[in-house]
């Protein structure tokens, strides 16, 4: 509380000069303290820290005998390269002298915009998946399933055998950027199954064929 104390200075005998009155102000802190200790001890107890967001990444085992290279089933390959350029590919890759005498894989060139890997994904080849995703999002908005119920559904559908397989691979032109922005891409669209896996040598070499 702030107090005023006044000096009347009153004159003491007759013939001495009037004084002027002299005031004096005085702040009393401890009401002030005692607020900043309440507001402090009330936002540490109510305080919820943030939880630090990360990404689940499962990185595939190594097979036991490293020519036998599992068969790639339902699986769509991306390969990433210098000055942000991405090709892809869809199912087994097969070299031009391949012994199995199969036709010679070639790459389609995509990008990162709306046009190029989102249409990809959600229109082609993770379409189905991205509908039964995208009916159970909008009973979850309007209260027909609970958040629980969605997330388990959503988690069985992206991880059907049926369900689309992304395979990532980069040269070691590609930037670490290209890679978390792959990996977001993956998730907006839908895909439960991706995997991060070294780029084979007859797929580099393709990739340096590319015209610029």
């Amino acid at each position: 509380m702030a107090e005023l104390n006044s000096d009347g200075g009153g004159s003491h005998g007759k013939h001495e000069k009037k004084r002027a009155k002299k005031s004096s102000t005085k702040i009393d802190m401890t009401p002030m303290v005692d607020l900043a200790f309440l507001l402090l001890t009330f936002f540490m107890l109510t305080t919820t820290f943030s939880k630090p967001k990360t990404m689940e990444l499962n990185m595939p085992a190594d097979p036991i005998e490293k020519q036998k290279q599992p068969k790639v089933k339902n699986a769509i390959t991306f390969l990433l390269t210098e000055n942000n350029k991405v090709y892809w590919y869809y199912g087994e890759f097969y070299a031009a002298t391949n012994p199995d005498g199969k036709p010679a894989t070639t790459l389609n060139k995509t990008n990162f915009s709306k046009d190029g890997i989102h249409k990809i994904l959600l229109e082609d080849y993770n379409k189905d998946v991205a509908t039964r995703i995208m009916e159970l999002e909008k009973k979850r908005d309007t209260r027909q399933i609970a958040d629980s119920t969605f997330k388990r559904m959503a988690v069985e559908i992206k991880g059907e055998k049926k369900s689309l397989m992304a395979l990532v691979k980069t040269d070691d032109k590609a930037t670490y950027g290209n890679v978390i922005d792959m990996l977001d891409e993956l998730n907006i669209c839908y895909v439960g199954k991706y995997a991060l896996v070294d780029i084979s040598a007859p797929e580099l070499e393709l990739v340096k064929q590319q015209p610029n």
